[in-house]
């Protein structure tokens, strides 16, 4: 249920740090105008090619990826399908409002249309009309979920808005697990999913970014609660991006999915915990991560049921 075995991936032509995200995401190499047009070309290429890449290894591995292209030039973070989409088992599709104004055009319909024909989707719920009230809520950049224990965890931020979270969690049946966390200097974490990826059988969590004791020995209790370990990350882990991994189904077994960056920041009984229960899948996405997001933020996984094949008699 942790684990989809199929994934989304949108393949960006115009690829660069976006300047209206830079304020609150301190993950991000803030971009400028006056960069020349040459570096932001070599740019848009490094990242197109990435993808590429990445899907490849994904697809070796076993996992079903759909590649969509995106050749808008006013899209610079849509390679981060996962802040505007989401499925659930049983069938279900969220849509959700953006921070960023010109984020808001990522959201495609034709990733929806090829979910309803390749997948059972019984509902789509579509939340992107609060961004008319500036409540936002930025789909599994926001929310880390737990899908077996139905708990959705949330770091604070005003791209997680308490009143989406509670639609979200009413519509979607989740308990909403919410805390503060700020990196050394103060300031909010921007995503959740920056610092913490939940696993079948682990947890990658900075828990020092969690302000408060009490609510920290809380999260680690609710995520340990039925055998999961929780490895601790420092900031300079969550800074290469260590939580930012996603745990896929592969035909061999279970893959974790994470950046080049981030695997070689692991220590080796982190790796050890790691290795129990997954075969880490590292990609090179050393251009992306200027953007503030990793290999979690690239992939929207598909927690869907596939529609039978049918065959022609």
């Amino acid at each position: 249920m942790q684990a989809p075995s199929a994934v989304v991936l949108v393949r960006p032509h115009h690829f660069r740090p976006n300047p209206l995200t830079a304020d609150d995401n301190v993950f991000q190499i803030a971009g400028s105008a006056t960069q020349s047009s040459r570096l932001m070309a070599a740019l848009a290429t490094a990242a197109y090619d990435e993808v590429t890449r990445a899907a490849s290894a994904l697809a070796a591995a076993g996992i079903r990826v759909h590649l969509f292209d995106d050749e808008s030039p006013d899209r610079p973070d849509s390679v981060f399908p996962n802040n505007w989409m989401s499925t659930h088992p049983g069938g279900h599709v969220a849509i959700y409002p953006m921070y960023a104004a010109n984020r808001r055009g990522e959201r495609r319909s034709d990733v929806i249309d090829m979910l309803k024909n390749e997948y059972r989707v019984q509902d789509v719920i579509d939340y992107s009309g609060l961004e008319l009230d500036d409540v936002f809520l930025e789909g599994t950049g926001a929310i880390v979920l737990d899908h077996g224990s139905r708990v959705a965890y949330v770091a604070r931020s005003h791209r997680a808005d308490p009143i989406a979270l509670e639609r979200f969690c009413t519509n979607f049946g989740y308990e909403p697990m919410v805390f503060d966390a700020v990196d050394p200097s103060g300031v909010p974490v921007y995503h959740t999913n920056v610092m913490m990826g939940i696993a079948t059988d682990f947890a990658l969590v900075g828990l020092d970014l969690i302000q408060s004791p009490a609510r920290r020995a809380e999260v680690v209790d609710r995520l340990t609660a039925h055998g999961r370990v929780v490895i601790d990350l420092d900031f300079e882990q969550v800074c290469d991006f260590a939580g930012n991994a996603i745990e896929l189904h592969a035909p061999s077994g279970r893959v974790l999915a994470l950046s080049r960056r981030a695997a070689d920041t692991l220590r080796p009984h982190q790796l050890a915990i790691i290795q129990r229960s997954c075969t880490l899948l590292p990609l090179d996405i050393p251009t992306i991560e200027l953007a503030g997001g990793s290999v979690r933020c690239m992939i929207a996984g598909i927690h869907l049921d596939p529609r039978p094949v049918t065959v022609a008699v």
